[in-house]
């Protein structure tokens, strides 16, 4: 099949434009790629700075991995000015919520014991499901708790947690999913303290 000279310079004018579009965007990537990545990291550090009990560490510095592939999952330890140990965070996901998965940061103390968590990421509906993140009271009902120390379940369920009035599924999730990071814990926890211990005898 022959081009004529119309069709050849209609041809190599798309091609000029499909080489400029993938360049501007390939530019874009690498002068954003930057900015979103310390956005990112400066989020991660106010969340952790909510979920962590007091801490001087740079938990993300300190960060380490428990598991592999995609299992794996990135703990951040909290430590005060000695070095000594005084708490996990890590971040769990919820994938059974009403409009998708939730994301939620958890905060421990070595004990097992909850100290705050914070919703990282969600599309829950605005004002019914949202209240993961606008109730305030509600979030603070899992601080001190620990995997004996509740029915891990909504009140319709017959759990000891709220639900939000409109809005069971979300905060089911929820519960569910920081039920989750409880038992992981119980399960995880000596391989934790073992991961910290090393990193302190590092030189």
């Amino acid at each position: 099949m022959k081009f004529d000279k119309e069709q050849l310079q209609m041809v190599l004018a798309l091609f000029v434009v499909a080489v400029i579009a993938a360049t501007l965007l390939g530019l874009t990537d690498i002068f954003t790629r930057g900015p979103i990545a310390a956005a990112e990291k400066e989020a991660l550090h106010s969340a952790l700075a909510q979920v962590l009990p007091a801490h001087a560490n740079d938990a993300q510095a300190d960060m380490f991995v428990i598991g592999r592939e995609k299992q794996a999952l990135s703990i951040y330890p909290g430590k005060d000015k000695a070095g000594r140990l005084n708490g996990f965070a890590w971040e769990v996901t919820a994938p059974d919520g009403y409009a998708g998965s939730i994301r939620i940061l958890v905060g421990l103390y070595p004990d097992g014991k909850i100290h705050a968590i914070r919703v990282t990421g969600h599309k829950e509906t605005p004002g019914l499901g949202d209240g993961i993140v606008n109730n305030a009271g509600w979030l603070a009902a899992f601080a001190g708790q620990e995997l004996d120390s509740r029915n891990w379940k909504v009140k319709k369920d017959g759990g000891d947690f709220d639900q939000f009035t409109g809005a069971t599924i979300t905060p089911r999730a929820v519960v569910k999913a920081v039920k989750g990071a409880l038992a992981f814990f119980a399960s995880k926890r000596e391989l934790m303290l073992a991961a910290v211990a090393e990193e302190k005898e590092q030189p």
